[in-house]
């Protein structure tokens, strides 16, 4: 398939000049867009299962000490009430970067396979299309893991709600599977960086280093519910969407949530590259 024969060698590119020195001239063209300003949640969109859009059951999502954090202090139990909070404009072409920690004790009644687990979902549906008991968006869901402090487990994983995706030129239909990251243990900070190229391919970076890549993503399989019907039209390729992040019952931190806007230059491969090169270094 060209598009992916083309992805693998954008990827092969970044590779093999990520370490080189980029000047401060060269990074000039860079425009990266803030989607977390540091100080409030306005650009943001809340949707928690079981509430209403926009209702911020126990303050779940805040910003303090200029994070994005995440916490179930007013939480009796969490009982499931999964969460996300939605930039407001959809993206197609990008590079995303986030840089999380997991911190403190997961919340009461939250699920052992939610321990230390988060996530970006990428190309996801509307917030305002989901139902009220909805548990996950319709989206790819780029997942973070943080370590026992003893086992191996990798973060930056894929999980698919409602979605699948091609991995070469097989459609992937389990619900997850993990990258080749390394295991981050403890409260550290950790560089995600995701290059989505609309309906093509996605790329999972952990800092400059690629640990996971699949194509042509689209809806489809379970893992949703319940979901409108007329949203989730399966088979119907995802080429853009929108950018949440996840409240799955792990207290989480966010000090940086940004997009660098690639969909001008899809049809510019080199200067994509050259962009997507400089704002890794």
């Amino acid at each position: 398939m060209n598009f992916q024969l083309n992805s693998l060698l954008f990827l092969i590119g970044l590779a093999l000049i990520s370490c080189q020195s980029v000047s401060t001239n060269e990074t000039d063209d860079l425009e990266w867009k803030q989607l977390f300003n540091g100080e409030d949640l306005e650009d943001w969109n809340i949707k928690i299962r079981k509430h209403e859009l926009n209702e911020n059951y126990g303050n779940t999502f805040r910003v303090e000490d200029g994070l994005m954090k995440v916490r179930y202090d007013q939480y009796s139990e969490f009982d499931q009430q999964y969460g996300h909070i939605f930039y407001k404009e959809p993206f197609s072409y990008y590079l995303l970067q986030v840089e999380y920690r997991f911190v403190g004790e997961q919340a009461p009644g939250g699920e052992g396979w939610a321990w230390r687990n988060s996530g970006a979902m990428l190309h996801s549906q509307d917030a305002k299309t989901m139902l009220k008991d909805q548990d996950f968006p319709i989206s790819i869901e780029a997942q973070f893991l943080g370590g026992n402090g003893t086992d191996e487990r990798s973060t930056c994983n894929l999980c698919t709600p409602g979605t699948e995706v091609y991995l070469a030129d097989t459609l992937f239909t389990p619900h997850c599977i993990n990258s080749n990251s390394k295991t981050y243990h403890g409260d550290q900070w950790v560089q995600a960086n995701f290059l989505v190229l609309g309906g093509e391919a996605v790329h999972h970076l952990v800092g400059q280093d690629t640990v996971f890549s699949y194509f042509k993503p689209q809806i489809g399989g379970g893992m949703v519910s319940p979901v409108d019907e007329n949203i989730k039209q399966d088979g119907r390729p995802l080429d853009q969407g929108f950018i949440s992040l996840q409240s799955e019952s792990h207290p989480i931190d966010f000090r940086k949530v940004a997009v660098l806007d690639l969909s001008t230059f899809k049809n510019d491969p080199k200067k994509m590259e050259d962009l997507v090169r400089k704002a890794l270094n």
